[in-house]
């Protein structure tokens, strides 16, 4: 399987620095100098991962975020030049996988995207037995196989992190977990990031499934979260 990564920075130098190190390492890379341009690359090249800059014209990095907040199986690297906390926390919350400050060493980045690749390639469906194996929680039901989530037959659009960490409390309710326990099942070792992150996605997933009164992804304070048990009449 050809590993797709694009390149979005509106500085030509960095662009070619880091295209010819992916490349070195036998990535296919395609290279965008803004959002706009970043938009179109992403509907006809199909990257696994993109490496996304924060700063630049026409669209900046967060608003091509929000434009593909609906996006399915695509790990995104910010690239930003600021290193205060709430810029790192936006860019989560709009969808962002990991995030570096500029400057950086081009070592360390490969070894993100390395680690981002994996885990999107993890996203790919799993054996065909378990085709028609679904979790069922009330009026919510994931699809594990085609890695699907409905509410109320309608189909939500979820990012890979948000599916992986909605399946993992769903398929053990009431078992609680840390922070750091899903930020290692769900981002992996290498991710670089704190827990914070786990809190960012599990704000979003409530509001994507329309928890708001937060009784299907419970906080247990002091420790981290726990799925509920499922309703009576629930099944798969």
């Amino acid at each position: 399987m050809t590993k797709k990564v694009l390149v979005v920075d509106d500085e030509s130098s960095i662009v070619s620095a880091i295209a010819y190190a992916l490349r070195r390492e036998g990535y296919e890379v395609e290279t965008a100098n803004d959002g706009e341009e970043a938009l179109v690359k992403v509907a006809s090249f199909h990257p696994q991962v993109m490496i996304l800059d924060v700063m630049m014209p026409r669209l900046d990095g967060y608003g091509v975020c929000r434009r593909l907040e609906d996006r399915e199986d695509i790990g995104i690297i910010l690239l930003t030049v600021k290193n205060d906390i709430v810029d790192k926390i936006v860019g989560l919350e709009m969808g962002a996988d990991d995030y570096m400050t500029k400057p950086f060493e081009i070592r360390e980045l490969l070894a993100r995207v390395k680690a981002l690749m994996r885990r999107v390639e993890k996203s790919s469906p799993p054996p065909d037995e378990q085709k028609n194996q679904a979790i069922v929680n009330g009026n919510l039901r994931i699809h594990v196989a085609h890695r699907t989530v409905t509410v109320k037959e309608e189909r939500l659009d979820l990012t890979p992190k948000e599916f992986d960490l909605l399946t993992i409390l769903m398929s053990n309710p009431e078992r609680v977990y840390t922070r750091d326990d899903l930020l290692d099942r769900v981002w992996g070792m290498e991710y670089a990031g704190g827990t914070r992150t786990v809190d960012i996605h599990i704000q979003r997933l409530r509001k994507k499934i329309g928890d708001t009164d937060q009784q299907k992804l419970q906080t247990v304070y002091g420790i981290g979260y726990k799925a509920s048990a499922p309703e009576p009449g629930g099944s798969a």
